[in-house]
């Protein structure tokens, strides 16, 4: 088994190559602004992050003004809004220095400097299946990080109710044994729901891949999305499962918040990703919590991105000194500290994380997330390769139509046949 996981490990990072090429705060508190060439003191970095998530980077700002005596503004912005915020800021002519961006974006790409000297590092050992050069030889961007989608469970309520649980990726349950379970303990421990599951294409697209779909699928050429029959059918039961009793529909349909949900203590599981392995260990006091295996019904799957696509943008008189943040954040002694603070899986290869604290679920949890990378179809990448091929031949998905369109089929205006058809022809539309 293990020569198998390491097999298909390397198969995942290999085709996740494909897929690496708010409020304001300020991190430090000078106002210098630049003094054009080479001596800017003052460069904007913008992100999407919780603030558990994004705690290294302030570190990682206030020891870049010590060594360099340049500040970082920090602005984190709601991810919702993310990408539309970065292409007003390119018609603009105002984009940031240095972002974690989401994905790239056709309209601000030939504003991107080239990484390639940060990227291929003998020092770094950033792992070179993890980004791609351009037709030109560059490479744009550089991942943030490893992320994969997964589930949390209320151990506190499991208890309570005396259902056991899988510990172990390799023995992992189905999701209908998972429901079942997930019930048992809802109506023996008084709690309010089964399940809460966050609204976004990522997140169905795991659930679609776990019950042998192929979800929405670009083709070879990237000039066409399509969907197999599998892919109603499990979206079928994703929709039947939001009856405000297994799963609340006001986070599809209404912005109801997952995360505060299952911290109220009163769900019994979380469909979430690694990245609220940070959050959950420094705010979860009330009960106690755990990363569990993701159910596979047949397909072991799960969604896997780069948390961050990091780029720095050619603004002129600030280029040198973003230039030297990218820099800075990937030196191996910088990025393990970040990587630690902000719960990250790493890129760059031997460097030993020591994620922070004592909170023995965190510490399992991180390592169950490894696991669960290594176990993964490869078709679990296929969602991020999709965006990377979209990119590189100047197109891009601006706005996702996968989670209005299956909020409607929650809210029972269109049924799920007609849901999916939509999402391809919306999908197909922006690409034409």
């Amino acid at each position: 088994m293990r020569e198998f996981t390491t097999s298909r490990r390397s198969i995942l990072l290999g085709s996740l190559a494909a897929a690496a090429t708010g409020t304001a705060l300020t991190a430090c508190g000078s106002d210098d602004s630049g003094t054009g060439g080479g001596d800017a003191k003052k460069i904007t970095f913008w992100l999407s992050a919780s603030e558990a998530q994004a705690a290294g980077y302030y570190d990682l700002a206030d020891a870049f003004k010590a060594a360099k005596g340049i500040t970082v503004e920090i602005v984190n912005v709601p991810y919702d809004g993310y990408q539309t915020k970065l292409r007003q800021a390119a018609q603009a002519d105002s984009l940031p220095d240095v972002a974690s961006a989401p994905s790239l974006d056709p309209i601000w790409t030939n504003k991107l400097q080239d990484l390639t000297a940060v990227a291929t590092s003998a020092t770094n050992k950033i792992d070179e299946k993890l980004y791609q050069k351009t037709d030109d030889g560059k490479i744009l961007t550089i991942p943030s990080d490893i992320t994969a989608a997964g589930l949390f469970i209320n151990t506190t309520l499991f208890q309570k109710a005396g259902v056991a649980y899988p510990t172990d990726p390799a023995s992992t349950w189905t999701w209908d044994e998972f429901l079942a379970a997930a019930t048992q303990v809802r109506t023996a421990a008084g709690a309010q729901y089964d399940l809460v599951y966050d609204a976004s294409p990522a997140r169905i697209r795991a659930f679609l891949y776990e019950h042998g779909a192929k979800g929405f699928q670009l083709n070879e050429k990237g000039t066409e999305y399509s969907v197999d029959d599998d892919t109603t059918a499990a979206l079928q039961k994703f929709v039947d499962l939001n009856d405000d009793v297994v799963m609340p529909k006001s986070v599809w349909t209404s912005g109801g918040d997952p995360n505060a949900l299952f911290k109220s203590g009163q769900v019994v599981a979380y469909f979430s990703g690694v990245w609220q392995i940070a959050d959950f260990a420094e705010s979860i006091t009330q009960f106690e919590w755990a990363a569990v295996p993701t159910p596979a019904q047949p397909t072991q799957a799960t969604d896997i991105n780069s948390g961050g696509k990091v780029v720095a943008f050619d603004n002129g008189d600030t280029k040198d000194a973003a230039m030297q943040f990218v820099e800075f954040l990937y030196d191996p002694a910088n990025y393990t500290k970040v990587a630690a603070k902000n719960g990250w899986l790493p890129v760059e290869n031997d460097l030993e994380v020591a994620y922070p604290g004592t909170n023995q679920a965190a510490l399992d949890g991180y390592a169950l997330y490894q696991k669960e990378i290594e176990l993964a179809d490869p078709i679990s990448t296929s969602g991020s390769d999709a965006g990377e091929k979209l990119t590189l031949a100047g197109k891009a998905i601006t706005t996702d139509p996968t989670k209005d369109e299956v909020g409607k089929a929650i809210n029972g205006q269109q049924t799920v046949a007609e849901t999916v058809a939509n999402i391809v022809k919306l999908l197909n539309e922006q690409i034409a």
